[in-house]
């Protein structure tokens, strides 16, 4: 591979850089909605599967005592 020269190499992140094309203020703010909604509903889930293996546990406790 040849090599580059730094001064080459800042013009190609440069033209690169120029390539990059951020999303609109409203894609933001709808991305950052469903990432809310979808880590609300993973919570809620996990916390009813918690809930069910606490009480299966608690359940083979009572009946071991």
């Amino acid at each position: 591979m040849a090599k580059t020269s730094p001064i080459e190499f800042v013009k190609q992140v440069q033209t690169e850089a120029r390539k990059i094309v951020w999303p609109s203020r409203r894609e933001t703010v709808m991305t950052g909605i469903m990432v809310m909604i979808m880590t609300t509903l993973l919570g809620v889930f996990f916390l009813g599967i918690d809930s069910i293996f606490d009480f299966i546990v608690n359940s083979l406790l009572r009946l071991a005592q």
